[in-house]
């Protein structure tokens, strides 16, 4: 997107359109609507353009730093001159590693993202389990600045898991983490084991 970036690419993806009516996540302000960009983000993390993998980690980490979100969910790639929609099959970003300081309500968490972003777990930027549009199976998700998700792989899951305790709400038990003084359920009790003994 612009001409330093295509330089990098090696390839073009402008597609000039006229004013679209869509939700954006920004004005245009001067920038060219390039529509449905040819770019697309599979459920492993893998960036592809025109069905090929982009293999070089630097130009993923490129594409991640101008990625923005529309109130519609939509995920968008806005450079200063253009902006265009591309494709995400579940989230566009992957939590791959945990950090972990302190115990119980004195606990923080930190993650590192598959494009080496590092992110501490807190009110501002929480841990959600929210239904994939991938599997349809509860999921849990980071929530970063700007409404960007991040999908917590398997093993950080079970990394979270084994920070985890119980918190007694009377009727139900919930199972959770603490980070930055905020409690962020992971599901009930039975949810969390049969979770892990999948």
């Amino acid at each position: 997107m612009g001409k330093r970036l295509q330089e990098k690419l090696d390839f073009p993806i402008e597609q000039e359109f006229g004013e679209p009516a869509l939700d954006l996540p920004v004005s245009l302000d001067g920038r060219t609507y390039c529509g449905e960009l040819d770019i697309r983000i599979d459920r492993a993390g893998t960036w592809f353009y025109n069905g090929t993998p982009i293999n070089r980690h630097e130009m993923v980490c490129l594409f991640s730093s101008i990625l923005a979100r529309a109130e519609d969910g939509v995920y968008w790639l806005i450079s200063p001159s253009e902006m265009g929609r591309i494709e995400v099959e579940d989230a566009p970003l992957l939590i791959i590693e945990m950090f972990s300081h302190g115990s119980g309500e004195d606990q923080v968490l930190s993650f590192c993202t598959n494009v080496d972003k590092l992110v501490t777990i807190s009110e501002d930027t929480p841990i959600l389990m929210q239904t994939s549009p991938a599997t349809g199976e509860m999921t849990p998700y980071v929530i970063l600045p700007d409404n960007i998700e991040a999908r917590v792989e398997r093993s950080v899951y079970y990394e979270l898991v084994d920070r985890g305790e119980v918190m007694d709400l009377g009727d139900e038990e919930i199972f959770g983490v603490w980070s930055s003084g905020s409690f962020f359920p992971l599901g009930s009790l039975e949810e969390t084991h049969r979770d892990t003994d999948a």
